[in-house]
């Protein structure tokens, strides 16, 4: 070997940082270059900015109108209460809030009779007249990003003010921002804002993304610079370490320090590192949660150690690495079997949870469907279309040979992994609800509402679906005491509905759900959130989605203009 040689294990170690940054539509730094100091936390927003791409505009303060209250008491009446611990709803029922804390729920009588006036609570300085709708806690979105940077590769990258009122505008008022990709620092401030409520925007748990031993700068490379990265975003205020694999020895002593210093811990086990690590081992060693499903069928794998990929598999290759995503649960050990059961009894035993993100791989079995979804013509920016088009170098758009085998392969990928998510839940195990949208032809909000439905395909009951959605996500976050159900004493987080979201999930759709209406025989739009409520501020729901509408309308008249 020559003086000027790439040590093997260098180069081993810079073809895994490689693919590693290209899933994330990410480029390394230049080979020999002198890599600048970076801070922990920034490392990834690092690697991407530059020119046009840089993280997406912070939110512009809260205006005028943009939510009513806190109040000194107010009163929500006549309302019928879903309350996210998985018992039945409830009602009417009177809910006073004080300032920014549930402090009564009154049940005020039956349903199809007059409600007793005499054990109704008193005035309130504010009411809303919930008669005939429904309340539930403020919905939870576990696996969340507030848009990415590298989407200014294709136009402008979407301003957080878009992804916040998308997600507050269908019922989201807490988020795990799994990652901080835009940068730990950006993510803090946008933290910091959202709980004074300077902007509008639901509730900020950041975590931030641990560097997978990438060759740009501030990666991590052994397990003592691990430690000192946790302890830096630990004293930087992060909630939470977002991994995406990295080698065993790193991550172990990576977790080890967060569990000392009272993180939590999520991790996407990119395929690049399952054949060292699945989920049996990163729980062992302290990991919160596991994101997606990679990481699963490894765990349950009986007859191999590794994935059967077909020779010519190219991981760069985003078709392929989808296309053999999708024949993958088939390779595992059958539903039932001792190997299932044995992991699904080892991972309940840890108090795992599990955020299966169902929705963001949709396409996979039916691309036209995401592709042609109705909300995309008013509320997806024109970035995110391109974003979300064929192109060899964007993670995630790998439409460029995708095959009608292709999707018989995911829709029975789907059905032996939702299998297992419902056995899991079955077994008591944690199941929360989150959309990794921004990707793959899943919008903010939207993409979360579709989530819930994918859940009741796997086998849940609605009301099921609703605790994943809310106590569930609370319990994850570690904020269950404060958020997660409706309860006297907790946070004011409500969500008020004017249709049964546990007869159709589709009633929380921004754009509502189609029904008949018999008397003109033509088809109504119904249901949509109609009021949000976060720490006992009043949102307007349809009014934040119609600021979303005015944003994608404003962005398609300068790129028209720009056209010409």
């Amino acid at each position: 070997m020559g003086p000027t040689a790439t040590p093997p294990n260098r180069a081993r170690r810079r073809l895994r940082s490689l693919a590693a940054l290209a899933a994330l539509g990410l480029a390394a730094a230049a080979p020999g270059a002198e890599p600048p100091h970076v801070a922990p936390g920034e490392e990834l927003i690092s690697a991407v900015a530059g020119g046009a791409v840089q993280p997406p505009e912070h939110a512009p303060p809260r205006r005028a109108g943009e939510g009513a209250g806190p109040f000194k008491r107010l009163v929500i009446r006549g309302a019928t209460l879903i309350d996210g611990t998985g018992a039945p709803p409830v009602g009417p029922v009177d809910i006073v809030i004080e300032n920014d804390r549930i402090a009564r729920i009154a049940s005020v009588g039956y349903p199809r009779v007059p409600i007793r006036e005499k054990d109704r609570p008193d005035k309130g300085d504010y009411e809303i007249d919930a008669s005939g709708m429904y309340v539930l806690p403020g919905f939870i979105n576990a696996h969340a990003h507030i848009a990415y940077a590298a989407q200014g590769k294709v136009g402008e990258v979407p301003p957080a003010e878009y992804v916040y009122k998308l997600w507050l505008g269908h019922g989201i008022t807490t988020v795990r921002e799994a990652g901080s990709f835009n940068g730990l620092k950006w993510t803090l401030d946008e933290r910091r804002r959202s709980a004074a409520h300077e902007i509008v925007a639901p509730r900020i748990a950041a975590y931030a993304g641990f560097p997978v031993d990438v060759e740009v700068p501030g990666g991590v490379k052994t397990p003592d610079e691990a430690r000192r990265w946790v302890d830096a975003i630990a004293d930087a205020g992060a909630d939470g370490i977002k991994f995406l694999g990295s080698p065993p020895a790193i991550m172990q002593a990576a977790l080890a320090e967060a569990k000392l210093r009272h993180l939590r811990s999520a991790c996407h086990h990119a395929q690049l590192a399952v054949s060292r690590m699945n989920v049996l081992d990163t729980s062992g060693w302290g990991l919160t949660s596991m994101e997606h499903w990679y990481g699963l069928p490894e765990a349950l794998f009986t007859d191999r150690r590794v994935q059967d990929y077909p020779a010519g598999y190219n991981y760069n290759d985003e078709s392929h690495r989808f296309g053999e995503a999708g024949r993958l649960w088939a390779q595992a050990a059958p539903r039932g079997s001792e190997r299932w059961n044995a992991v699904i009894q080892t991972l309940v035993g840890r108090d795992f949870t599990i955020v299966p993100t169902f929705t963001i791989y949709e396409a996979s079995r039916d691309l036209m469907r995401e592709a042609r979804a109705e909300w995309h013509d008013e509320y997806t920016l024109p970035t995110l279309l391109r974003w979300y088009a064929p192109n060899r170098e964007a993670h995630g758009a790998y439409w460029f040979g995708w095959t009608t085998a292709d999707e018989i392969a995911w829709k029975k990928n789907y059905a032996i992994w939702m299998s297992f998510i419902n056995d899991y839940k079955n077994a008591g195990g944690r199941v929360a609800v989150g959309d990794d949208a921004g990707f793959i032809y899943k919008l903010f909000g939207f993409a979360w509402v579709r989530e819930l439905e994918l859940l009741q395909e796997a086998g849940f009951h609605p009301l099921e679906v609703v605790r994943s959605a809310t106590l569930s996500g609370a319990e994850l976050l570690g904020m269950a005491d404060r958020i997660g159900s409706v309860e006297a004493g907790k946070v004011a987080d409500l969500v008020i509905v004017p249709e049964n979201p546990l007869a159709n999930f589709k009633v929380l759709y921004g754009t509502g759900a189609l029904r008949l209406d018999d008397a003109t025989r033509k088809p109504v739009r119904v249901g949509g959130v109609r009021y949000t409520i976060h720490d006992g501020i009043v949102y307007d729901a349809p009014a934040l989605l119609a600021d979303v509408r005015r944003i994608v309308a404003d962005a398609k008249a300068r790129e028209a203009a720009a056209a010409h």
